[in-house]
């Protein structure tokens, strides 16, 4: 027996026959109500009484798979038309479903996502203005870039203006070689250097929020490898529900889509680790142990990730210290490099043909 549940009902079916149905309420409300519980993955009660008792069960949606086996089944024979549901019926529930799901409370690693993209253009932009910043104020005091570094360079700038200021601030004797500046091309550039600096407080407040927000919703994973690296993960996988349904294997590569096309378009050497280049176990390992240690993290990640999304206990403790000595025996298993072919030769040679006297006889026949 089959159990399949359409937007107008719940049925159970043989084959091609409706043993058993349950149909919706003819009420767009109600209908948009129960395709929501379905689309978080619950099971109606529905569902359940009808499943109830029946001992070789098989389920068509997975998220019924509580109630029986997951397995194919053709049910285009059921029609809503036969039950008296009509396409007007069908358009108000899908509406009211629409307006249920976007007003749902978002889930915080969602949030996460966003914040993190959200810093990635703050810390582009920066870097764009800085470089900016330092060509244009450069014409005017070119020896600053040696006294002062990213945002102590931009408020400097911001407040002086002119070098004089700056060189009492920083208490040093030189003698600049810069041109002068117009009083409107000073206030143009202190301009640029005073949203440079509102740039990076609000960088750093968008750095203190991901972090705050990460440790709250991923304890495992923030014990493991830190709070940034969760924080670029969740964002590469698209929120921690789906970096806990990920494969270790994919987790490996996240951050290096770019390198893995092109090994798959021109054959050249795949990558062997994406952004988790970052733990600081694997960018510190030589190269020859890097494929393995990321290996063995993008395992452990899985784990963790799976217990925060899930609600575990805490064992990011407990995975940090499986992690070292996986690390540690990796090191001690694979202490060399591994050895280079000989005469530069990639690869094992092709064994030569045998004649079978072939040649000798066209030699005699040719009389070469």
């Amino acid at each position: 027996m089959f159990l399949v549940t359409k937007w107008f009902g719940i049925f159970l079916c043989d084959e091609h026959r409706i043993l058993e149905k349950t149909l919706m309420p003819k009420d767009a409300d109600a209908i948009a109500e129960k395709l929501a519980i379905m689309q978080r993955g619950g099971v109606l009660p529905e569902e359940a009484a009808l499943a109830e008792g029946r001992v070789k069960l098989n389920v068509v949606d997975r998220r019924q798979a509580s109630l029986g086996k997951p397995a194919l089944f053709d049910s285009s024979f059921i029609k809503a038309e036969d039950y008296g549901f009509t396409q007007e019926i069908m358009h108000d529930a899908m509406i009211k479903l629409g307006k249920l799901r976007t007003s749902e409370p978002m889930p915080r690693d969602k949030s996460a996502v966003q914040a993190v993209r959200s810093l990635d253009d703050l810390i582009e932009s920066t870097n764009i203005m800085n470089e900016r910043l330092h060509e244009w104020y450069g014409m005017h005091f070119p020896e600053l870039a040696d006294y002062a570094k990213d945002k102590r360079y931009a408020e400097l700038v911001a407040r002086y203006g002119e070098r004089d200021g700056i060189i009492e601030e920083l208490d040093i004797e030189l003698e600049s070689i810069g041109s002068e500046f117009d009083e409107d091309d000073m206030r143009a550039v202190m301009d640029l250097a005073d949203q440079l600096c509102m740039t990076y407080e609000l960088r750093e407040r968008t750095e203190e929020y991901v972090s705050s927000i990460i440790e709250d919703i991923c304890p495992n994973l923030c014990a493991l490898v830190g709070g940034p690296l969760t924080a670029r993960l969740i964002s590469l996988a698209g929120g921690l529900e789906r970096l806990a349904s990920l494969p270790s294997s994919t987790i490996q590569m996240l951050g290096a889509e770019k390198a893995m096309f092109r090994h798959l378009r021109s054959g050249k050497k795949p990558p062997k680790h994406g952004v988790i280049y970052q733990y600081p176990g694997v960018h510190r390992a030589p190269y020859w142990q890097r494929g393995n240690i990321a290996r063995a993290l993008a395992g452990k990640i899985s784990i963790a990730a799976k217990i925060d999304q899930y609600g575990g206990d805490f064992r990011g403790d407990d995975l940090v210290k499986e992690i070292e000595a996986r690390i540690e025996d990796i090191k001690r298993r694979y202490p060399d490099p591994p050895k280079k072919p000989q005469n530069g030769k990639k690869g094992k040679q092709r064994p030569k043909k045998k004649n079978n006297g072939k040649n000798e006889r066209f030699s005699k026949r040719t009389g070469q």
